[in-house]
């Protein structure tokens, strides 16, 4: 049995993104699909004194209605202030004094990035190492993947010899399953949740934030631990 994921990239996403791609032997980004804007391709949340905060890497768009994520490019410079945000936000956090060092030399790299893929991909394989998650990260390119929706997920699947493919709910309004059950791949749905609490800065609790946060706040390696696709993970 081999289970897939493919999602669209998404900067420093949240824990129920790793939750998801840590039940899957291979993680295929996505990103030769059209970019969004307003998506999570490019911002995510942190909790600071003064409330939930956006921080998004400026890019460039004009002109370029339905050009691929891959082809996304950085509009001036934002790292630095990213990472301003982030000191400034989580200077007290438990695991500060080991993981902002970490993150400081991350945006120092990413800095020099000049597309947004290249930033997403960076972020994610840092992540994922430092949560220990066993899943084979690849990208859409090396599958040659055609056709659109349901027929392009489909094929990506078949390429890299996929037998379960699973999938945010958010699918479920364009996925034809007969296609996938006909072709032989397992449709599975993923069910975010419930996750509990954990101790976190800055007032009331927040889930729905980067997983910058958990991970500041303690929540590194074994923070995932997931028992099946249609079930929460323990460790969220």
């Amino acid at each position: 049995m081999k289970r897939v994921a493919i999602i669209q990239s998404a900067y420093v996403p949240w824990r129920g993104f790793f939750d998801l791609i840590s039940r899957c032997d291979e993680y295929i980004i996505y990103d030769q699909v059209a970019y969004s804007k307003g998506h999570w391709h490019n911002r995510n949340k942190i909790k600071t004194a003064t409330g939930t905060r956006w921080i998004t890497i400026p890019v460039v768009t004009s002109g370029r209605l339905g050009q691929p994520i891959e082809d996304v490019e950085i509009k001036g410079d934002w790292a630095e202030r990213h990472f301003a945000q982030i000191r400034q936000a989580y200077e007290a956090a438990l695991a500060a004094k080991v993981v902002l060092p970490v993150l400081e030399a991350l945006y120092s790299q990413a800095g020099k990035l000049n597309f947004l893929t290249e930033i997403n991909e960076l972020f994610l394989r840092h992540f994922v190492a430092m949560l220990k998650l066993d899943v084979l990260i690849t990208r859409d390119r090396m599958y040659a993947p055609h056709s659109a929706r349901s027929e392009r997920v489909l094929a990506t699947c078949l390429a890299a010899g996929a037998t379960h493919y699973l999938s945010g709910p958010s699918a479920k309004v364009y996925l034809d399953e007969t296609m996938f059950r006909d072709a032989g791949v397992t449709v599975e749905w993923m069910s975010y949740g419930p996750y509990p609490d954990y101790t976190q800065l800055h007032g009331v609790f927040d889930g729905q934030v980067s997983i910058i946060d958990p991970i500041l706040n303690g929540h590194g390696a074994g923070f995932v631990a997931a028992p099946g696709p249609q079930q929460g993970a323990a460790g969220w």
